[in-house]
Order: C-alpha cells, then sequence, then structure tokens
C-alpha cells in the first residue's frame, strides 16, 4: 500500500478552479485503480503552515547549541514541532501530487511556505563531504498538476517567464526525486472560446497517467 499526499495550493475548490478540477478527476481514477492506497488531502490555505521567521530560526539556533526542547518558549515549541511534523508527513509518504494555479508567473505563496518546510537537512537532502547536498527521497514519485491563463509550458513562447513548475521541479531534483511528471491546464484565458475542451483534455490526461502514477 502507498501513501500519497494530494497538496493543492488553491483557495477555490471544485468546478471554480481549473486545476482542482483534473487534481480531483486524477485522484478519482487513482484511487479507483488503487483502492488500498491511502490518499491524504492537505489545502495549504487551510493549513497551519508556520512561516520559517526570526522566532523559528532562533529557535532552531538553541535547539543545535544543545538546548532542551522543553526550555523553548511555547511559541518556539509550537512552530518547531509543527514543521517537524509536516516534514515528517512528506517523508513517511510515496507519492506526491501538487495542485496550483499560476499566479504571476508563480504558485500561490502558501506552497512556497510548505516547500520551505520540507526542504530540511538531515530528513529530505544532506550534506556529503566534497559533493554538497544530496537528496534523500529517491524512491518517492510526485505529479504536478498546474492551470494557468496564458500558455507557459515548456516550449511556448513565455516559458521563460513561467517561475512555478520549474521551481517545483528543481526543488524534486534537489530532494532526490526521480520521476516528476506534469499536466498543465493551460491557455483559458488566451483562448476562451477553447477554455472547456482544453479542461477536458486535462482531465483525460490525467484520468489516464492515474493509471499508471
Amino acid at each position: 500500500m502507498s501513501t500519497v499526499l494530494y497538496i493543492s495550493a488553491h483557495p477555490m475548490q471544485g468546478e471554480a478552479s481549473y486545476s482542482t478540477t483534473v487534481g480531483n478527476q486524477f485522484i478519482q481514477a487513482y484511487r479507483e485503480a488503487n483502492p488500498n492506497d491511502e490518499v491524504i488531502y492537505l489545502d495549504l490555505f487551510q493549513m497551519d503552515i508556520p512561516r520559517i521567521d526570526a522566532e523559528v530560526l532562533t529557535a532552531w539556533g538553541k535547539l543545535g547549541a544543545g538546548t532542551a526542547f522543553d526550555q523553548l518558549t511555547a511559541s518556539d515549541q509550537k512552530k518547531v514541532s509543527r514543521l517537524s511534523g509536516l516534514v515528517d508527513q512528506f517523508v513517511a509518504a510515496d507519492k506526491y501530487v501538487f495542485v496550483n494555479p499560476v499566479w504571476n508567473f508563480s504558485y500561490p505563496p502558501v506552497l512556497k511556505d510548505y516547500i520551505d518546510a520540507i526542504c530540511v537537512a538531515g530528513k529530505t537532502f544532506k550534506y556529503v563531504a566534497g559533493v554538497g547536498p544530496v537528496g534523500q527521497l529517491t524512491d518517492k514519485k510526485a505529479l504536478h498538476i498546474q492551470a494557468s491563463g496564458s500558455v507557459l509550458s515548456p516550449g511556448s513562447a513565455y516559458a521563460d517567464f513561467e517561475m512555478s513548475h520549474r521551481h517545483l521541479d528543481t526543488i524534486m531534483k534537489f530532494l532526490g526525486v526521480p520521476s516528476f511528471d506534469a499536466i498543465f491546464v493551460e491557455g483559458m484565458a488566451a483562448a476562451a472560446d477553447q477554455a472547456q475542451a482544453i479542461k477536458e483534455k486535462a482531465v483525460q490526461e490525467a484520468r489516464t497517467l492515474a493509471l499508471t502514477f
């Protein structure tokens, strides 16, 4: 049995979101093909994801210097514990599905907070003398479902403007994830009359990919 983290970085749900619609269809097909797998839904807009601020950095510094966890302030303990829980959950999962819209050529800020929470030395990557950082998640699979009003996928005229998938792809490589697929739901604003067809094509792609993911 595998555990799948469905990581949603869209404030809207259901048919109000192209990326969420395609993501939901993917998960439905995946569950049909893998009824014994566990799917854990993470709604980043509704979750407590501590931002790495001065308080967190100071608390980590104290722990690294030998301060006992119970000697931290209650606020420090809460943030540090929550961040540890997020990365531990990520490491324990087998597969990841990231779902987001493109906002100003990147993803919503909650996804960056989540990425910062899961990129932890000693857990998702480690430093090797003479080599540098080495990803530890070499037995995982990931999928990125992304919607954008413009066409931003690799090979398009505006591909160099796109910072969302390219950054997430870099992060997955950094963490050692060997398989990272992508479904781009794009061009709805540029060709409004084709929006429904674009969505239906992406849904079919998602349902097909779900059978082998």
